[in-house]
């Protein structure tokens, strides 16, 4: 996709970026950043397209779900193996197929350093979403590489910023106090998606620092340790899982609600699909046509195909699960 500004233009326009009309609406209440996070699945066409409209579609599959944030690009949405006019016209497609439903969109944003990021976050800027997050530079040298790049992004947005501790340069670690002093610096930081060992003990220190300047702390992986994480205050799951996401959402909900023996008995069920992962890797996508999400099983990273053997695996681990689907 040709850009129209130059990657210099862009970083001396970050300072001093002028809000586009869309974004004159006031961003959600933070208190509204808690819950399912599900990062959408990329679907594909058989001739390996992008499938934008089975990716409308999956916006209203979560929403009938009841999940309480949408996130795309990352990792689970074949971040790496999509163009960059993918991942605009992506935004644009999402944007417009969440508008005036309930959860909270959040559109990814990183690059491979602070120019390449700038490019993505300033349109999704033009187009209004809740919330952005950006995995950290992968061609980053030095924490000074990651200040530049996050303050950029914080100066850019007029919404909340979330990080995300893995992923980015090899050896370079998002500490705690490096994201505790960054959220000091902007009322806009300090939404986190931990995932960097030890998970449970960096939680349990960005938890210290909240409400303020720490806003929200979010678990990833799959959710598999949810659980876990859930019990020691986190605000949530961030996750690839959107064939599961009505059991995320119910997670969550019954977290609030204090239900505790419900929680840990559905989260069982949940992990006997979440083991699938390693043995029958065409599994997640085997349900999302299933389940009516997709068209197809394609994806440009991975063998997707099953056979009549793993699938009774699977469909005899998910009829567990078929009292509590909701869409």
């Amino acid at each position: 996709m040709q850009t129209v500004t130059t990657r210099r233009e862009l970083l001396t326009a970050a300072a001093a970026f002028t809000a586009y009309p869309a974004l004159a609406e006031k961003a959600p209440d933070a208190k509204t950043m808690q819950g399912a996070f599900i990062i959408l699945t990329t679907p594909y066409t058989a001739a390996k397209e992008v499938d934008y409209e089975d990716l409308t579609g999956e916006i209203a599959f979560l929403d009938r779900c009841g999940v309480q944030g949408l996130v795309w690009p990352q990792f689970s949405s074949e971040l790496v193996k999509l163009t960059q006019q993918e991942r605009m016209r992506g935004m644009e497609v999402l944007a417009k197929a969440s508008r005036g439903r309930k959860p909270v969109l959040v559109l990814g944003v990183q690059g491979a350093d602070t120019a390449e990021m700038l490019e993505y976050a300033q349109h999704a800027e033009s187009l209004g979403p809740d919330a952005m997050i950006a995995i950290p530079p992968t061609k980053a040298k030095s924490l000074n590489d990651y200040r530049e790049y996050y303050r950029a992004l914080c100066k850019l947005a007029k919404r909340p910023v979330f990080t995300q501790t893995s992923g980015g340069a090899p050896g370079l670690e998002l500490s705690v106090d490096f994201m505790v002093d960054l959220a000091r610096e902007f009322p806009n930081f300090g939404y986190i998606k931990e995932e960097h060992d030890p998970v449970i003990a960096r939680m349990r220190a960005l938890i210290a620092h909240r409400p303020d300047p720490i806003k929200r702390v979010f678990g990833a992986t799959f959710g598999t340790g949810s659980l876990y994480e859930m019990r020691v205050g986190s605000d949530g799951t961030i996750t690839g899982g959107a064939m599961y996401a009505d059991i995320y959402a119910q997670l969550w909900n019954l977290h609030r609600q204090n239900k505790m023996a419900e929680k840990r008995d559905l989260f069982s069920k949940l992990s006997l699909m979440l083991n699938l992962d390693h043995d029958i890797p065409g599994a997640r996508l085997y349900l999302m046509k299933k389940r009516a999400i997709f068209k197809t099983t394609v994806s440009r990273q991975k063998d997707t195909h099953v056979t009549p053997e793993e699938i009774a695996e699977i469909e005899y681990r998910f009829e567990a699960l078929k009292p509590w689907l909701r869409a």
